[in-house]
């Protein structure tokens, strides 16, 4: 391990989380821009917002993203070699503001303060989260923010969100009073770049208040050791699960 890896790698076990990585050459992004622009011209913005769930299995261009060398290595320096893709999905804020500045009756999407790995259901190793930014995602289009340190406090609970316009799909958030909103920070990142933060961490955006696009590509690792957990009032299958690096000896996400 390399210097420069080993201090990634002790930041991020300190703060939960690491921003503004370089994954994407100009090339690369503007390739997988323009690929993105024919998703939205096929399925229309309402669809690609929140529904392109596990396109890496379809289109080869987001399975090639899925297992970038840039976006690898830095996983591999976290979860270690093996290591399995468990899910991937695009989410873009679009521009909702009105011309008058008002806001529709569903209020802005935004995402409320959350832990992922309240969604997952996975034990025996964490869950490390990239997101990608095809856009430039700034504090005016809803750029993540994070709660640094909070995954060291285990699993909060969650609730159902009041506010409209929660764009995570079970609509729920982390009770007000457990976040330490007063230490969030700001993760704005360039087209190209990349944040990535364990599944346990608290985050929440904003919504996109300005007339810019701000869409970027999530994907989920977990190490080939960890497990799914069996929740009869919850079912989850992990169909999309396929090993993105190294050997798995333990096959415990075999479809």
């Amino acid at each position: 391990m390399s210097s420069s890896t080993a201090k990634l790698q002790d930041i991020y076990n300190q703060q939960g989380f690491l921003s503004a990585l370089p994954v994407l050459s100009d090339i690369e992004l503007r390739e997988a821009k323009h690929a993105f622009s024919e998703l939205e011209r096929e399925f229309g913005e309402e669809y690609t917002q929140y529904s392109l769930h596990n396109v890496h299995l379809q289109y080869p261009w987001v399975s090639d993203l899925t297992k970038h060398p840039q976006i690898l290595q830095v996983v591999k320096a976290i979860l270690g070699p093996d290591v399995i893709l468990l899910d991937s999905r695009f989410i873009c804020k679009y521009p909702t503001l009105k011309p008058d500045g008002s806001v529709g009756e569903n209020g802005l999407p935004y995402v409320a303060w959350h832990q992922d790995m309240r969604y997952w259901g996975i034990d025996g190793g964490p869950v490390l989260s990239v997101w990608l930014a095809f856009d430039d995602s700034l504090k005016e289009n809803g750029a993540l923010r994070v709660i640094p340190g909070s995954h060291c406090a285990g699993m909060l609970p969650h609730h159902q969100a009041i506010r409209p316009g929660n764009m995570l799909t079970v609509n729920q958030e982390i009770p007000e009073e457990l976040v330490q909103a007063d230490e969030a920070v700001l993760c704005p990142l360039l087209a190209g770049e990349m944040s990535i933060h364990d599944g346990l961490l608290v985050h929440a955006s904003d919504a996109n208040t300005s007339q810019k696009r701000r869409c970027g590509f999530v994907i989920r690792y977990v190490s080939t050791c960890a497990y799914p957990i069996q929740d009869p009032d919850r079912p989850r299958k992990f169909h999309a699960a396929e090993l993105a690096c190294g050997t798995d000896q333990f096959n415990n996400f075999s479809n």
